[in-house]
C-alpha cells in the first residue's frame, strides 16, 4: 500500500490553511466535479440540515476532524491518531481526504473538540448526526452519550449531561461498518466494487451539529396534507418535562400556515393531531410546487394566543397540498392520479453517487444542480434507488417540483429473479423494519415522495405482503411498490412494477394495481476524460458516440409511449441520472461535465410521453386476457407458409400462448417443448385500418412475423415480456376487410425458456362512437 501525505485544504481547493493527513491509498480516482474547488475545509455543507424545522440557534461540526482506523478488537480510543478526515465525507472518499478502505476488521474513529457557545447556558443540547453508516458510539468528555445501528437514518442525543460547564468538550464516535460480510441495509455498497455495484462508504456523510432547546421543546412534526377537505393535519412530536412537586404545567401548540394570499392559524395539543383548515388550496404538483409556510410554537400557558403566553420553543417548517392515489381513468385502466388527475411518471433512476464525496454531494449548489437537470430534461419524477438522501435533498424536489419515488436500501442477501422470498434472522428482520420506520418518518412530510419501495429485484426481500402492509398503515398518504422488479407478490401493493433492459415493455394493470416499468433502458456511452476507471466501462446496451445514442434514446421513448395506452402503462423510470463509477448509463457523464441527453429532441421526445395517448382498437388480442387460437407446427413447412393462401389445415390448432412454462411473466397454454415452432392466425376485419398498426409480441428466443406474406422487422433474441412494434408500411396496406394471416416461427435455444404469444391494434385518432 502507497503511504502519502495530503493536505485537505489543497485538494478541496482552499484558499488558505492546510490540514495534513497521513494516507493509506487503496484506489486514487482523478475525477471530480465542479463543485468539489467551493468545499470549504473548514465548514463543509454549512446550510441548515433541517429545511423542515428550522431553528435560529444552531452550530455545525462539520470539518476536519481527527480520525484513526484501528482493528476491531480495540477496546478504547486511539491513544494516537491517524491524520484529520474532513467531515461529512466517508472515509473511502477524495474530499474526506483519506481515502482509505475501512473493512469489517476495523473501526474507524473520530474525535474533535468543540465548545457551546455562552448564550446557551441554561439549554439543553441536542447531538444530531443525520447519517452515519453503519453501527455508532458516540462519547462526549468519555461519557457515552448513545449508539445507533443504521446508515441511511438521523439520529440525536441529548448531550447536556455529559457537558463540562465551560470550554472546550471532546466529541468521539466510533463506527463499524461490515458493508456487504453483513446483513445490514447498505445498498449499492460492496467491498468489491465492479458492474452495478459501488465502491464502499463508512463512518459519517451527512452533517453533525448541535442545537439548544429548552426543558420542553418540539422534537419533530408530522404533516399530512388533505385536499378533499382542503385542510393540513399537524402533530408536534414533544419532549416535556416532569413537574417538580406537583403536576407538570399544561403545554399548547399553536399551528400558523402562511401563503397564496392565505394566513390561518389554531391551537392544539402536543402529540395530537391539529388541523387546520386552507382557505382556497393551491395544490402542490410539478408543474406548481408551491410550499406553505408554516409556524409551530409551544406554549406554556392555557391561552396561547395572548400576549401573556410564554413561548418555550418555536420552529419554521414547510408544507405542500397534494394527493397521491390509484383510480380507473375513463376507459377503465387503473393509474396513478395526482390531485385527482391522472398523471404519467417520468423520470431517471437516481443513485445518488459523487465521484468525489461518493455518497454526500461536494456542495448544496450540488445536490440542486441534479435535481434541475432532471427537471430541465424534461422528466418529472425520479426513483431513488437504494439510498436515502439528506433532508436538503428532499427539501429541492419539494422546491423544484420532482415527484420522489423512494426506495429503502436493501440488505442480507439476494434471491434470483423468480426465487421467492428470502428467510432474515431475527436480528435481521428486526433491524430492517427499525431503520425502515426511522426512514418513512423522518420523511413522512416532504410533498415530493408519492411511493416508498421496499425491497429491488429481490434484494433481502422477505415476508413482502407483511411489510407493504405495515407501511401502508404507517403511512396511507402515498402508494407502495412492494417489490420494484423481479419476485411480484401477485395483489401486493399499489403497483405491479416490472424491470426490463433496454425494453421498454409492461405489465398488465390491475384492478387494484397500476402497472409501471420500474426500470428500463440504461443505454451506454462511454466518454474518456470522463471515466472513473478506463476498462471495464458498460451499459445494458452500448452506443459508439452521441449522435448514436441520441438516436437510440429517442427511439426508445418512441417505443415506450404506445404502451401507455396498451395495456395501461403509468410510469417508466430510465437509468439512469448519471454514470456511476464502471456504470456509463447515464443521462450525464459522473463528473456532471457531459450532458450526453439533452438536446431540444430529447426533451421533445420525454415531454411528448405526457400528452393523451392515442385511444386503441384491438383487431387481434394477445392471450394474456382472452383465449385465442391459432395453427401450428413444430415441423418445419414447405415454401410459401407465410401467405394467406397457403393450407394449413393439416397444422394443428391450440389456444395462445405457447411455451415450456419456464418464461417469465408468461401464461403457455399449449406446450410447446421443442426447439421451433410455426404458427399461423387467422384476423378478419370489417375494415381496412386507417390508423398505425401495431404488432404486440412476446418472444422467447429470435423470431420472425409476417402479415398476409410481409415481413416485419426481425426479433433477435429473447423479450420476456411484449414488445410494441409498428408495422412495416408493406405489412400495414396488406390488411384489408375480410380474411388476413399474421404467420410467426420462433425459435429457442436448447435448454432455454420458451414463448410465443402476439397481438395486433390500431392506433385511432379517436374514441369510436
Amino acid at each position: 500500500m502507497l503511504k502519502r501525505l495530503v493536505c485537505i485544504g489543497c485538494m478541496v481547493g482552499a484558499v488558505t490553511g492546510c490540514t495534513w493527513a497521513d494516507d493509506t491509498e487503496s484506489h486514487s480516482p482523478a475525477l471530480k466535479t465542479r463543485w468539489a474547488s467551493d468545499v470549504s475545509p473548514h465548514n463543509p455543507l454549512p446550510e441548515y440540515p433541517r429545511p423542515q424545522m428550522v431553528r435560529a440557534q444552531w452550530k455545525s461540526l462539520n470539518g476536519p476532524w481527527d480520525y484513526s482506523i484501528v482493528p476491531l478488537s480495540t477496546k478504547e480510543p486511539p491513544a494516537a491518531w491517524d491524520g484529520k478526515i474532513l467531515v461529512p465525507f466517508a472515509a473511502e472518499s477524495l474530499l474526506s481526504g483519506v481515502q482509505r478502505t475501512v473493512g469489517e476488521e476495523n473501526l474507524l474513529w473520530y474525535r474533535r473538540e468543540f465548545e457551546v457557545p455562552p448564550q446557551w447556558q441554561g439549554k439543553r443540547i441536542i447531538l444530531h448526526f443525520d447519517a452515519v453508516d453503519w453501527e455508532s458510539s458516540v462519547y462526549v468528555n468519555g461519557h457515552e452519550a448513545g449508539s445507533h445501528r443504521g446508515g441511511y437514518s438521523r439520529f440525536s442525543f441529548d448531550i447536556t449531561p455529559y457537558l463540562k460547564e465551560k470550554g472546550s468538550q471532546i466529541l468521539e464516535v466510533k463506527v463499524w461498518d461490515p458493508t456487504d460480510t453483513h446483513w445490514q441495509p447498505r445498498g449499492k455498497q460492496v467491498n468489491d466494487p465492479k458492474g452495478i455495484m459501488y465502491t464502499a462508504v463508512t463512518g459519517i456523510w451527512q452533517p453533525v451539529w448541535i442545537e439548544p432547546v429548552g426543558e420542553a421543546s418540539i422534537e419533530s412534526l408530522s404533516i399530512e396534507p388533505d385536499i378533499d377537505n382542503a385542510r393540513v393535519t399537524v402533530i408536534a412530536n414533544t419532549h416535556l418535562p416532569e413537574g417538580k412537586g406537583g403536576p407538570a404545567p399544561p403545554y399548547y401548540v399553536r399551528v400558523e400556515a402562511t401563503g397564496n394570499g392565505v394566513s390561518a392559524s389554531t391551537v392544539g395539543r402536543p402529540g395530537q393531531p391539529i388541523d387546520l383548515a386552507i382557505e382556497n388550496p393551491r395544490l402542490w404538483s410539478p408543474e406548481d410546487p408551491f410550499l406553505y409556510d408554516l409556524q409551530v410554537t409551544l406554549f406554556e400557558q392555557e391561552s396561547p394566543i395572548s400576549s401573556l403566553a410564554a413561548k418555550i420553543d418555536h420552529v419554521e417548517s414547510y408544507f405542500g397540498l397534494r394527493n397521491v392515489s390509484l383510480r380507473e381513468d375513463d376507459t377503465g385502466i387503473t393509474r396513478i392520479f395526482l390531485n385527482r388527475q391522472p398523471v404519467f411518471m417520468f423520470g431517471p433512476l437516481d443513485q445518488g453517487w459523487w465521484p468525489d464525496g461518493l455518497y454526500t454531494a461536494p456542495t448544496d449548489e450540488a445536490l440542486r444542480y441534479d435535481i434541475e437537470v432532471t427537471r430541465k430534461l424534461g422528466y418529472n419524477m425520479c426513483r431513488k434507488h437504494v439510498k436515502v438522501e439528506s433532508d436538503r435533498w428532499y427539501y429541492w424536489c419539494d422546491k423544484l417540483g420532482l415527484l420522489v419515488w423512494q426506495d429503502m436500501p436493501n440488505g442480507d442477501r439476494a434471491i434470483h429473479p423468480a426465487g421467492g422470498e428470502i428467510t432474515r434472522t431475527k436480528e435481521s428482520a428486526d433491524n430492517f423494519r427499525a431503520e425502515l420506520r426511522e426512514v418513512i418518518t423522518q420523511h413522512q412530510a416532504h410533498p415530493s415522495i408519492v411511493f416508498w419501495i421496499p425491497f429491488n429485484e429481490g434484494w433481502g426481500q422477505f415476508e413482502t405482503r407483511e411489510i407493504v402492509g405495515w407501511i401502508k398503515q404507517q403511512d396511507p398518504t402515498r402508494l407502495v411498490i412492494g417489490a420494484s422488479g423481479w419476485n411480484d407478490i401477485r395483489g401486493v401493493g399499489d403497483a405491479h412494477d416490472l424491470h426490463i433492459y433496454p425494453g421498454p415493455g409492461s405489465p398488465e394493470p390491475e384492478n387494484r394495481r397500476a402497472a409501471v416499468l420500474g426500470e428500463f433502458g440504461g443505454l451506454g456511452l462511454p466518454l474518456p476524460g470522463h471515466l472513473w476507471q478506463e476498462d471495464r466501462n458498460w451499459g445494458y446496451r452500448s452506443f459508439k458516440n452521441q449522435k448514436e445514442l441520441q438516436a437510440g434514446y429517442i427511439k426508445l421513448i418512441n417505443r415506450l409511449r404506445p404502451f401507455i395506452r396498451l395495456p395501461g402503462l403509468s410510469a417508466a423510470v430510465y437509468t439512469q441520472t448519471t454514470d456511476v463509477e464502471g456504470e456509463v448509463n447515464g443521462l450525464m457523464t459522473y463528473d456532471r461535465e457531459v450532458m450526453k441527453l439533452g438536446s431540444p429532441e430529447v426533451v421533445a421526445a420525454n415531454q411528448s410521453l405526457y400528452t393523451q395517448p392515442k385511444p386503441i382498437k384491438w383487431l387481434a388480442p394477445t392471450s394474456r386476457k382472452h383465449s385465442t387460437t391459432a395453427r401450428y407446427t413444430t415441423t418445419k413447412p414447405e415454401e410459401g407458409w407465410i401467405t394467406p393462401e397457403y393450407d394449413d389445415t393439416a397444422w394443428k390448432e391450440g389456444i395462445g400462448g405457447f411455451g415450456n412454462g419456464r418464461a417469465w411473466n408468461a401464461i403457455p397454454r399449449t406446450a410447446w417443448k421443442t426447439d421451433d415452432i410455426w404458427l399461423r392466425r387467422k384476423l378478419v376485419l370489417q375494415e381496412a385500418p386507417q390508423g398505425e398498426v401495431v404488432l404486440l409480441i412476446y418472444h422467447d428466443d429470435t423470431a420472425e412475423v409476417y402479415v398476409n406474406g410481409h415481413a416485419v422487422e426481425p426479433l433477435i433474441g429473447a423479450d420476456n415480456h411484449y414488445r410494441i412494434l409498428p408495422l412495416s408500411a408493406a405489412a400495414t396496406d396488406s390488411l384489408k376487410a375480410g380474411e388476413n394471416i399474421v404467420a410467426v416461427h420462433c425459435h429457442n435455444q436448447e435448454n432455454s425458456p420458451g414463448f410465443i404469444d402476439f397481438g395486433m391494434a390500431e392506433l385511432v385518432e379517436k374514441e369510436e362512437k
